[in-house]
This record gives structure tokens, C-alpha cells and sequence, in this order.
């Protein structure tokens, strides 16, 4: 593989976050690509600098809008005025970060150091996110799409969708990638295991909501809790917004109704 590949820190550690987000800084011919933009602060902005080792950094791809992945643009657009911010548009998020986002569509091969990527659009986690595909190497730059040893949340009320999110890992694993490389957690050198599992999970994560249901939990709040239980209290929201996804979506197949903020089967 001809470009060089260096995992950078965002230096933002969270209950969200776990250790933090990686961003990743791809450089060749004196170019380099920076996938994902962190949260600026002063740290990553210093690591960026130093492993640029004198090249210029042409193009910021960003993999989807939420705020650990994006909103360090400003602080890297000052820095490297004439970088390149691009991503899958999501106005209503886009508009939060003062920088000209350039368009990605699905399918888009934006130049790295001499050879291309491919742009997938990759939604359910968010609507915009993408995920970034080095084919010569069957490298993927998942953002958010995985995470090893841990769960992605499907963020309903921000546009999270499971029928999408379940599409994204099939599209992912039909490429049969030799590894992926997220956006928090270490890389996955056994793709198919993990992209497998991920899958399963979900389905497993709908037949826990369906009992639910089922034994008469009739709110968001209370079919978490019965799920999720000992869950620490910082993950419930996120637990809250998964448990709202399947419920979304078993509304859409038909199979639960609701009436203000009450469910049933």
C-alpha cells in the first residue's frame, strides 16, 4: 500500500466516547487526508502538525456530523487554511461547524495521495455517515460503524435507524474487507467475525424489545430498563434512544402500535 496510514488521538475521553475518538491521517506524494476531525482540541491539532512531517494537508473527509467526529473542522480549517472539509451533507448538523463543507455523494473517489477512496454511504447510526474504502488494500474507515468490544448506538430521534444500520453491515461485509479501522476501539483484523456479530446483536436487541412488550412494558423508559438493567446511568439515554430505533422499526414492519408514549405488540 503505497499511502501511510497513522492513527492520531482526539484527546476527548467520555462515557460516550470511551477512550476516544481516532482519527486517521493518510499521506503520499507530499499530500495528506485526515479522516474525521476530532473535537479540536489543542493536543490533536499539535499531533496533526507533527505527522504531517512537512506535507500539506489537502482534505479533511469527515465520516458523519456528530460532534465528536466534526467539530474540530474550525480549529483545523484555521490551522490549514487551505485544506478541504468534506462529508455527506446533513444540513441541519453541517450548519453548526463554520467551514464550507464540500459535497460527498455515495459512490464519490476522492483522491489520497495518489490513489482513491470510495465514499459508501453507511446510514442508521446517523443519516449522513459514510464509511471510507481503500479498495487496493480492502482497508475500510468505518467511523462509527463498529466498534470492538462494545455497541453502536441507533440514535432515533437524530435520524438513527435500524433497517438502515442493518444494511450498512451487510453492504460493508459483501466487500469482504481485510480490515477496518473505526473510529473508537482498536482495528479489526477479522471483519466478517465482527460485522457478523453486530448484526446478530441487533436482531437479538429486537427479540428482547418484542418480549418486553410482550410481558407489558408499555414505555421507552421501562422496556430499557428491563433490557439494559444495571446499565450505568450515563448510557441510559443512549440505551433509551436504542430501545425507541427497534420500536420504530417494529411500528414500520406492522408488528407494534403505539398511542402517545405507550406501546404494545
Amino acid at each position: 500500500m503505497a499511502l501511510r496510514i497513522g492513527a492520531l488521538d482526539a484527546c476527548n475521553p467520555g462515557a460516550m466516547t470511551g477512550r476516544g475518538n481516532r482519527t486517521y491521517l493518510l499521506t503520499g506524494e507530499g499530500d495528506a487526508t485526515l479522516v474525521d476531525a476530532g473535537v479540536g482540541d489543542p493536543r490533536h491539532l499539535a499531533a496533526v502538525a507533527g505527522a504531517l512531517a512537512g506535507a500539506r494537508l489537502r482534505q479533511v473527509l469527515v465520516t458523519h456530523g456528530h460532534h465528536d467526529h466534526a467539530s474540530g473542522a474550525p480549529a483545523l480549517a484555521a490551522a490549514h487554511p487551505g485544506a478541504v472539509f468534506a462529508k455527506y451533507p446533513w444540513p441541519e448538523e453541517d450548519a453548526r461547524y463554520a467551514v464550507a463543507w464540500r459535497r460527498l455523494a455515495d459512490g464519490d473517489r476522492p483522491a489520497v495521495g495518489g490513489e482513491r477512496l470510495t465514499a459508501l454511504h453507511t446510514p442508521g447510526h446517523s443519516p449522513d455517515h459514510v464509511v471510507f474504502w481503500h479498495e487496493p488494500s480492502r482497508t475500510a474507515f468505518t467511523g462509527d460503524l463498529v466498534i470492538a468490544g462494545s455497541s453502536v448506538m441507533i440514535q432515533w430521534s437524530r435520524g438513527g435507524s435500524v433497517a438502515a444500520y442493518l444494511a450498512s453491515l451487510e453492504r460493508v461485509r459483501a466487500l469482504a474487507p481485510r480490515v477496518l479501522l473505526p473510529a473508537h476501539g482498536p482495528e479489526v483484523h477479522d471483519p466478517d467475525a465482527l460485522l457478523a456479530a453486530y448484526v446478530a446483536h441487533r436482531l437479538m436487541r429486537e427479540r428482547q424489545v418484542v418480549a418486553a412488550l410482550g410481558a407489558g412494558c408499555a414505555t421507552v423508559q421501562a422496556i430499557a430498563e428491563t433490557i439494559y438493567h444495571g446499565l450505568d446511568p450515563a448510557l441510559m439515554p443512549a440505551a433509551r434512544e436504542n430501545v425507541r430505533a427497534h420500536l420504530e422499526q417494529l411500528k414500520a414492519e406492522g408488528r407494534a402500535v403505539h398511542d402517545a408514549d405507550r406501546w404494545r405488540l
